[in-house]
């Protein structure tokens, strides 16, 4: 199953996924938005996790797979959040701050049972951008974001993540942050590295989305514009 996204990324011009908190959700609710997700082709990927998480993943997991056809990828908020049913992961490395347990020692810990599991693993850079709010991330791992101009930085963290071996790079805004990262900076770190990037946080209109597609973005992560509002999805669906 090795580079099974990898290659959804590489067949597919534009691809969305939507993050899944399971604290976020009841079974009904869970259900109800997987259902209106079956009814179009974006997004055509789902995440499950979340900065924190009390809810057992493994069994949200499982009840998404129960539901629907498309790819189920692990979001860990810590090394915890693992499940053999899941169809990946990606394995995040906070390359954008400076506390070693997010860098890699929370992988460490992970390793032994998830080449055990058996399942796809992408490893990811992940870089926190300041986009006007505190965000559980940043708490929760102890690090400062990069600013929210600051291009050169964004784009030279993309460009040690791709020269340490790191298979994508995620540039995240933070769950409901109070706007996305900006397409100037989505473009420059486009334009310095040849793996595939990740943007979240903050995105709340189709528009957003085109425009975030258009600077060069490959995967486009939602989850609070869909959880506070299912109807979302057909508008956008349907500008992609």
């Amino acid at each position: 199953m090795q580079n099974k996204l990898l290659n959804i990324l590489s067949n597919n011009k534009k691809n969305l996924a939507l993050l899944i908190d399971p604290d976020k959700h009841t079974p009904e609710s869970l259900q109800k938005l997987i259902e209106e997700t079956n009814k179009y082709t974006y997004p055509n990927i789902i995440l499950v996790g979340g900065s924190l998480i009390f809810s057992d993943i493994e069994n949200t997991i499982n009840y998404i797979k129960s539901l629907s056809n498309k790819p189920v990828y692990i979001f860990p908020g810590n090394n915890c959040d693992l499940s053999k049913n899941a169809d990946g992961i990606l394995l995040l490395s906070l390359i954008s701050g400076r506390n070693a347990d997010f860098l890699i020692g929370n992988h460490v810990i992970a390793a032994p049972k998830l080449k055990r599991l058996n399942i796809d693993i992408i490893p990811t850079g992940y870089i926190l951008i300041d986009c006007g709010n505190a965000t559980s991330v940043s708490y929760m791992s102890n690090t400062t974001p990069i600013p929210y101009f600051k291009n050169d930085i964004a784009a030279a963290t993309a460009i040690a993540g791709e020269m340490l071996g790191l298979k994508a790079v995620y540039l995240e805004g933070g769950s409901g942050a109070n706007k996305h990262i900006s397409t100037e900076m989505i473009a420059i770190v486009k334009q310095n590295i040849d793996i595939p990037i990740f943007v979240g946080g903050g995105i709340k209109t189709p528009e957003a989305i085109k425009e975030i597609f258009d600077a060069g973005a490959n995967m486009i992560i939602i989850g609070t514009v869909i959880e506070q509002n299912p109807e979302m999805l057909q508008k956008l669906a349907n500008m992609i």
